[in-house]
């Protein structure tokens, strides 16, 4: 028996997983547990979950799998500092990170006082992990395979083929070349300063128009072998040092792009300015050009292999816009990102790639994303008595419905009558997706229901949309293309006939970003939908994340917080529905 802890550590989004003989067993980012977005650092909570979750303690794991190696792409660090002479407090900063990385066995002692740790560490390429991360897990026997990002290990993007257990990397774009490093740079232009804020673009570009998009092609070549470049005088982050916080809290960064960029594109947008045209016509054409530089790679790839199959990784595998269009725009047909692309999945793939470095079969499919926590009834019914004054205060009732069918034909129900239904279910998602046990659920046929969410429970932008979770079913009557997209990892045109019945869930351009809903992999999600498409002939409910600006709830105490101070209807706890008595 052997066990093979995966992190993601010292960076944003830390996790952990736990893989047992090849089968992930466990695996939850850190942010759940500290209640902190996108925490980084050394991710001791996660290490504990995963660890007791599985039975074992520290001393019963044999491998710890890092997803850095800082001896990685060597040559190309020697070359950029002999050519470029970067700022000497860069390289400094890079060193100190470097070494701070290097502790992870003696931060392991540290965390669990008394668990002796024998095992053995390893340090995986950063994009290997993340490449290891999207075949590895897949269904796929072979395929092309592709990691996009900001950096890590001193490259920005890597490519090559997947087959069976072997993975070869057949190129990379290296430090200062990075379309996340571009993409987050317009992000911040544009007035979203925050660590993960680039899917805010991704949301506000289907209001505008590609007007800029020569200007975009002035920041970012195309290069024949596939790969691209930046024109560095838009970007500060190759000369100067960027201030980058990772050791605790929530992770920020100073600004990437120079004044150049705004003599380009005129005035950035202060965090109070309105958005206007001009700032969704900007989103609209970096989303263009995004989708130019990554279709361009594509391109070449499925050229040099014949492959019809990718998978997919890295932080910009998150672009789910891009990716609902890869069968449409390339010559590949079948895609797979997994539930977490970005750098949290790193854990998987640094598992993972140890795993058959070591001469592992495959075997292990992700078919699902339920692998973090889960609280059994007595936990639910513990916590609703111990907080009956405050359910009372807020003019609640609860009922325990055992009946499974009963349970989802009266949440049904809320959801028809227009109601907002907090349901939770279940092993949490692993990844920055709820897909049905940390969710937030609502009538997609509800032209108001965006902005209800928006302004009521999710306090955030107006222009934010909302996803479908789809019956797998009924996919190809309800969209233009047919394919499972359990993680709402892809980005799909809905039919135009059918685009009025679900205005909620329909963004500008007509499209929406699918979740497709399995009986195998999650049967009580499955029944709620069904409840619903019989009452209302919508095989589909609206679904987002279970959370108020917080990380996603992992506990049954953060979901009946975040109802109790949001204007949440119903809350669904396992087997428990409180509604809120109205006037």
């Amino acid at each position: 028996m052997s066990y093979i802890l995966g992190l993601n550590a010292f960076h944003a989004d830390s996790s952990a997983c736990l893989v047992k003989d090849g089968v992930l067993v466990a695996a939850a980012e850190e942010e759940r547990f500290r209640r902190i977005k996108h925490w980084a650092g050394f991710p001791s909570e996660a290490i504990a979950w995963c660890l007791a979750e599985a039975g074992i303690g520290l001393a019963d794991v044999d491998h710890v799998a890092l997803n850095q190696d800082s001896r990685a792409n060597m040559g190309a660090r020697l070359k950029y500092v002999l050519l470029e002479r970067p700022d000497l407090g860069l390289v400094l900063n890079r060193l100190k990170n470097r070494k701070a990385r290097a502790g992870a066995a003696d931060l392991l002692r540290q965390a669990f006082p008394g668990q002796a740790f024998r095992g053995e560490t390893h340090a995986i390429e950063h994009h290997l992990a993340h490449l290891s991360s999207a075949f590895h897990v897949s269904p796929f026997d072979e395929a092309a395979v592709v990691s996009v990002d900001g950096f890590g290990d001193f490259a920005s993007t890597a490519w090559g083929v997947g087959r069976g257990a072997d993975l070869t990397i057949e190129g990379r774009v290296h430090f200062p070349h990075s379309l996340g490093i571009f993409y987050e740079a317009i992000t911040q232009y544009l007035g979203f300063p925050h660590y993960g804020d680039e899917y805010k673009v991704m949301g506000l570009a289907p209001y505008g128009q590609p007007t800029r998009l020569e200007e975009m092609r002035k920041i970012v070549r195309l290069k024949p072998d596939g790969g691209f470049e930046l024109d560095l005088k838009f970007f500060r982050h190759h000369r100067e040092q960027a201030t980058y916080q990772w050791d605790a809290g929530q992770p920020t960064s100073s600004d990437l792009f120079t004044p150049a960029l705004e003599a380009l594109l005129g005035p950035r947008r202060g965090l109070d300015e309105p958005l206007g045209q001009p700032h969704w016509d900007i989103a609209r054409s970096a989303q263009a050009m995004y989708e130019e530089a990554f279709f361009h790679l594509l391109d070449r790839l499925h050229a040099q292999t014949g492959l019809t199959e990718i998978a997919l990784s890295g932080g910009c595998a998150n672009n789910s816009v891009a990716n609902g269009k890869i069968r449409r725009r390339t010559g590949f047909q079948k895609v797979y990102v997994h539930a977490a692309p970005g750098d949290a999945g790193g854990a998987i793939g640094a598992a993972f790639a140890l795993w058959h470095r070591q001469g592992g079969a495959r075997g292990f499919v992700m078919d699902h994303a339920y692998w973090g926590p889960a609280f059994g009834e007595g936990a639910v019914a513990d916590l609703l008595k111990a907080r009956a004054d405050d359910l009372a205060a807020a003019r609640c009732v609860v009922e325990q419905l055992d009946d499974e069918g009963q349970l989802c034909a009266r949440t049904a129900e809320a959801v028809a009558d227009g109601k907002v239904v907090g349901w939770f279910q279940g092993r949490m998602e692993w990844g920055p997706r709820a897909l049905g046990n940390r969710s937030i659920v609502c009538d997609p046929r509800r032209a108001d229901m965006k902005q209800i969410l928006n302004a009521k429970i999710k306090r955030r932008e107006s222009f934010r949309p909302f996803a479908p979770s789809v019956l797998d079913r009924a996919v190809p009557e309800w969209f233009e293309e047919e394919d499972a997209v359990p993680f709402m990892m892809q980005v799909f045109q809905i039919r135009e006939e059918k685009r009025g019945l679900i205005p909620a869930v329909t963004h500008a351009d007509g499209s929406g970003r699918l979740q497709t809903v399995s009986r195998s992999t999650n049967p009580r999600y499955y029944a709620l939908i069904e409840a619903f498409e019989a009452l209302s002939g919508v095989p589909m409910v609206l679904n987002t994340s279970f959370n108020e600006n917080e990380p996603v709830v992992c506990q049954p105490k953060e979901a009946l917080d975040c109802f109790l101070r949001t204007d949440m209807d119903v809350l669904v706890l396992g087997d428990h529905l409180i509604r809120r008595v109205r006037d």
